[in-house]
């Protein structure tokens, strides 16, 4: 620790002495050499100021950094986690979108199946009502012919009036319109033929 003082026999001369722990420092120096030496040390005073004050600011500066890698770090973190989740909705609804697409493919195959029965079974009625129909039309032609020119073979071997009255009876009983067989118009022929051979014999 430096201290001066001024020595009374030459106004011009400070004495100084510099104490440390071991040992005692004393010279002598001029005024001016003090104001330069005190000017340097206010100098050094301001540096180290300074110094400090720029050490506090990058310290500031440094926790301020600190603060905003840490608050990025987070930012990506959650950046990632939700890009994570979006990746893993966008997954789902793809994945949602297969199975859809898969179960529309099977309702089609089941409905282009079912068409395809539709037209099979519809192609097989009309195939069984064109059989039909011309069973029909052949069992028709079948009775009208029987009607209206064979009606003469069901009195086929009368020879008189009692065997000619018999068999009408008999076709009567067989062809009357109440019987599961019976037909109207075969019994109105069946009557024409009856009265023509009534005359004749």
């Amino acid at each position: 620790m430096e201290t001066f003082k001024f020595r009374e026999e030459d106004t011009n001369l400070i004495e100084f002495s510099d104490k440390n722990d071991t040992s005692e420092k004393r010279y002598m120096m001029t005024e001016e050499e003090f104001l330069e030496k005190e000017a340097s040390e206010k100098e050094l005073r301001a540096l180290k100021l300074w110094l400090f004050s720029e050490n506090v600011r990058i310290e500031n500066e440094k926790k301020k950094l600190q603060e905003m890698q840490n608050r990025f770090l987070h930012e990506k973190v959650q950046f990632q986690n939700e890009m994570k989740v979006l990746n893993q909705r966008i997954s789902a609804s793809q994945q949602r979108l297969k199975q859809d697409e898969l179960f529309f493919d099977k309702k089609m195959q089941i409905l282009k199946s079912g068409f395809a029965q539709l037209e099979e079974d519809r192609n097989a009625f009309e195939k069984k009502k064109c059989e039909e129909e011309a069973r029909l039309k052949k069992e028709e032609a079948y009775n009208t012919r029987f009607k209206f020119s064979d009606v003469e073979l069901l009195f086929a071997g009368v020879k008189n009036t009692l065997a000619l009255k018999k068999r009408y009876r008999d076709l009567l009983k067989i062809y009357h319109p109440d019987n599961l067989a019976g037909d109207k118009e075969v019994v109105q022929a069946i009557n024409k033929e009856y009265e023509r051979l009534k005359q004749q014999l």
